[in-house]
């Protein structure tokens, strides 16, 4: 196959893709972008939760008095986090499900002001514009298959980007051509082409990241590590509702066996009958605390970091810097540009062709 015949092969592989899953890509990458800074979304849409009169804690039990009678029948707290700075305290309360589905409890969410413990605000945890973007990002809100929907989008978007690259290498001239702004004539095809080029790998890497976070055993037999077993309904052990132990009782202890703020409190379940405290100072610890000794020991250190989890560090950008968050919120904004000025080039280039074959047909005539 000679060069000309392979572009052409290629540019036809990278019109489709992005005609055929222009619609989808659209709502996947704007809604990723979003949530690169989900708990800033979050404050805006719902600063009613955010709004407190100062960041001084009180005892923990306090705030669970406190959430209660918000609660409805058959809710019980799975846990309370406290927190770092000027934002709420965070209570969660799982919901017996009336039937067993997959994904994760349904959740009733309270929101209370640190040094007062009154509630701020009370919440479905399945609600919420940052709770459906996230739905939409990960499944496109498709029940089911979703998610492997949006893993095969990632898997045709690397091969988007490499066909785009191609595509953007000048077939005449050196490679200071390709950097050229005004290649074309038209607007569109500028846009496509220079913001195609500056954003294809970080969008190759978006794409891989996402596919792995889909098909977890299939990236984890590859590169050797065995992937987490799907949850079903049946492993989601619910929280009891009423522990031996007492919620200042286990802080006590906790922080006697390693000194440190309480951040967050998990409640023992029917699976797992401890308590979880996380300490946060110089040295963060997770502490066990025995429902029925009361016994408490640190928790296990947790095992170095896996590959499926840095890909998920990674898509998400948590916890890599405000760089690499800003280069994936770019990431998410582009895709929708180029799904755009694709599908523009694509509609004139069919008008072109239209008016070519009408004046071959006149002459013909």
């Amino acid at each position: 196959m000679t060069t000309l015949k392979l572009r052409r092969a290629w540019f036809q592989v990278h019109k489709w893709i992005g005609l055929i899953l222009a619609i989808l890509i659209i709502p996947l990458s704007l809604s990723g972008a979003a949530l690169v800074w989900d708990e800033a979304l979050d404050r805006v849409v719902n600063p009613d939760r955010y709004a407190v009169s100062g960041s001084a804690t009180i005892a923990p039990d306090r705030y669970v008095a406190a959430a209660r009678s918000s609660l409805k029948a058959g809710d019980h707290v799975a846990t309370l986090t406290l927190p770092d700075g000027d934002g709420p305290v965070v209570l969660v309360a799982n919901r017996a499900a009336k039937e067993q589905r997959p994904g994760p409890p349904p959740r009733t969410i309270v929101y209370l002001d640190p040094p007062t413990a009154k509630i701020l605000a009370v919440t479905d945890g399945s609600g919420g514009i940052v709770r459906f973007l996230h739905i939409l990002h990960g499944s496109l809100q498709v029940p089911g298959v979703g998610r492997s929907i949006v893993g095969w989008i990632g898997v045709f978007m690397m091969l988007s980007t490499f066909t785009g690259l191609w595509l953007w290498w000048p077939t005449m001239g050196g490679i200071k051509r390709a950097f050229r702004w005004k290649r074309h004539p038209n607007l569109d095809t500028n846009l496509h082409q220079t913001f195609g080029f500056w954003i294809a790998l970080p969008l190759f890497v978006l794409s891989l990241t996402g596919a792995w976070i889909s098909f977890p055993g299939f990236f984890g037999a590859l590169s050797g590590e065995a992937p987490r077993g799907e949850r079903g309904p049946r492993s989601r052990p619910l929280p009891l509702e009423r522990p031996a132990q007492s919620i200042a009782s286990v802080v006590d202890r906790a922080q006697a066996t390693a000194p440190g703020k309480v951040e967050r409190i998990g409640w023992p379940t029917t699976k797992s009958p401890d308590w979880t405290i996380a300490l946060t100072g110089d040295t963060p610890r997770n502490i066990k605390v025995a429902d029925d000794t009361g016994l408490a020991s640190a928790a296990p250190e947790r095992e170095a970091e896996g590959l499926g989890r840095l890909m998920r560090r990674i898509h998400d950008g948590n916890g890599m810097g405000p760089v690499w968050q800003t280069i994936i919120f770019v990431g998410g904004i582009l895709p929708a540009l180029l799904a755009v000025t694709g599908i523009i080039m694509w509609w004139r280039a069919r008008g072109w062709r239209a008016q070519v074959k009408d004046r071959q047909r006149k002459k013909a005539a």
